[in-house]
């Protein structure tokens, strides 16, 4: 089986499971590519699904799989086992600027799965790991050392981490919500540069490979362009004098 048919079996296998055995059970932290492959095949599970990463605007999700027998007992509020860990210099006097690659090569050295680490985020001389719950001890004790840098790890919470993700809001002017002339603003590139974005599939939406250019954009949807990065459509908020759109976005900050 190729790595697509793999992610497949791993989430019908997961959300069979839940279903016989009555209890919520969690994926890994998936990428973008797995996120579709999930939005392909949801009518195929057993069980409802949520999606969550953490803090709201992750990218990288975790699927809960969640049996009607829950529903039954009245028992609908699902927690994900998500940690959240601050990484802060030992002496901060002698620490390097560290960025997301350096971090998750420190993970990555200590033998972890790449889908039990969820979204890294960069920080002003802090630094954010998004982790499996079942880690989170093992990271804090041997996470050491960043480059030449020496760490202390705590578990923090969700509200500290959207404190220093930095969401710059931008004003945009287009012709209609079409998810090409959404990019293509956002970007500031050409309709067509835009939507050969989306035919390439550099284009994900809360998660969802597009393939459509003319897919209408709606407040809240994330988009991630890959090689230009994530962005939110936050509102429309009237017209120009010639009948074009005027919108806000948000910019997420480069990890």
């Amino acid at each position: 089986m190729n790595e697509e048919e793999l992610c497949k079996k791993r989430l019908l296998d997961l959300s069979g499971q839940a279903d016989r055995r009555g209890i919520a059970l969690f994926s890994d932290f998936l990428n973008l590519n797995e996120q579709n492959i999930y939005h392909q095949i949801r009518q195929l599970f057993a069980t409802r699904t949520e999606c969550f990463g953490g803090v709201s605007y992750a990218e990288r999700q975790m699927i809960a799989f969640i049996p009607d027998a829950l529903s039954l007992w009245g028992d609908t509020e699902i927690t994900f086992p998500i940690t959240a860990l601050r990484a802060v210099p030992a002496s901060p006097r002698f620490a390097e600027t560290l960025g997301h690659r350096d971090i998750l090569g420190a993970l990555m050295n200590l033998g972890i799965d790449r889908g039990r680490i969820g979204d890294i985020i960069v920080g002003d001389g802090e630094y954010f790991i998004l982790c499996e719950r079942g880690i989170a001890e093992f990271v804090t004790d041997q996470l050491r050392q960043i480059r030449h840098t020496a760490v202390r790890l705590e578990a923090c919470a969700a509200d500290e981490i959207r404190s220093v993700q930095t969401i710059t809001e931008c004003d945009g002017i287009i012709t209609s919500v079409r998810l090409d002339a959404v990019i293509a603003c956002i970007c500031h590139l050409s309709r067509s540069q835009a939507a050969a974005l989306i035919t390439k599939e550099k284009v994900f939406v809360g998660g969802k490979l597009m393939h459509n250019p003319s897919a209408a954009c709606h407040p809240q949807d994330i988009i991630s362009v890959r090689g230009y990065g994530r962005f939110v459509f936050l509102k429309e908020y009237g017209e120009t004098k010639k009948g074009r759109i005027r919108f806000v976005y948000g910019v997420y900050g480069r990890e």
